[in-house]
């Protein structure tokens, strides 16, 4: 008889989901009534103090964003900052199957800094973020709208995610020291977040993209300024629901009409 098939990359987002919603427990061998109170055993001989990480276990998301933030700070431009985040080990994605970090891409110069959520299996592969279907259709927005040259695109987390799930909170935890210098060294005019994931992520907010979608929210990163940011659609939705591209092109007129202005007031 045949052993049926799975879908790896299915289970691992199934996996992931249940992670995220909190089960913390697999089943036992046998049935357990957790409906009956037990009452609990009393400890016998000298209290034990478990050490807060096992050797080689995987370090906290507080120890991880840590290291993080030290790497990041000793990065004075952007091409150092690419090598730090390439030493670094502290987020669980490097070791989920990633063939490499992937950084950034576009104008180190550039008035508009772009995050979306993170690098898919083309991006994993070309080490560059946002050069998919949805990367290109990204571009070919932004070209319109004359914002491409000015353009500088990374991610919230850095390496490719098992099942192009969408990153937890932790691995964008452990990564945002990152983030945050890369707006430091790159003083944005203004910047747009793509998605959900990286909207929730960079403004720390529970709002839904829709909600949050052509909105103008102050985003002040760890030692930098404060820079005006604006939230939209993932291109990647805009393949599937190409009706919404309308609303996207909206916000991103609204950004072009902002970066032109004088004078960029973050809120405003």
């Amino acid at each position: 008889m045949n052993a049926p098939y799975v879908d790896m990359a299915a289970a691992e987002a199934l996996f992931a989901f249940w992670r995220d919603a909190g089960v913390d427990a697999c089943f036992e061998d046998e049935p357990v009534d957790r409906t009956v109170f037990v009452a609990p055993v009393a400890a016998k001989g000298p209290a034990t103090v478990t050490p807060l990480r096992a050797p080689g276990a995987a370090p906290s998301v507080d120890e991880a964003a840590a290291e993080a933030r030290r790497l990041a700070a000793g990065a004075s431009t952007l091409d150092e900052l690419a090598e730090a985040i390439a030493a670094f080990e502290g987020c669980p994605l490097r070791a989920m199957g990633a063939r490499q970090a992937v950084f950034a891409r576009g104008n180190p110069q550039g008035s508009l800094m772009i995050i979306g959520e993170g690098p898919g299996a083309e991006e994993d592969v070309r080490g560059q973020p946002f050069v998919g279907q949805a990367g290109q259709l990204l571009d070919r927005i932004l070209t319109a709208a004359g914002l491409l040259d000015d353009a500088f695109i990374t991610n919230t987390v850095f390496w490719k995610t098992p099942g192009n799930r969408a990153p937890t909170p932790q691995e964008q935890a452990a990564c945002a020291p990152f983030v945050e210098r890369a707006a430091t060294l790159l003083k944005p005019r203004a910047v747009l977040l793509v998605g959900a994931s990286a909207a929730k992520a960079v403004l720390k907010t529970d709002d839904g993209i829709m909600r949050m979608r052509g909105q103008w929210r102050e985003w002040l990163p760890e030692g930098g300024i404060a820079a005006p940011a604006i939230a939209t659609l993932h291109p990647a939705f805009l393949l599937r629901q190409p009706q919404a591209k309308g609303l996207v092109w909206k916000d991103i007129l609204d950004l072009s009409v902002r970066l032109r202005s004088e004078v960029v007031e973050p809120g405003a």
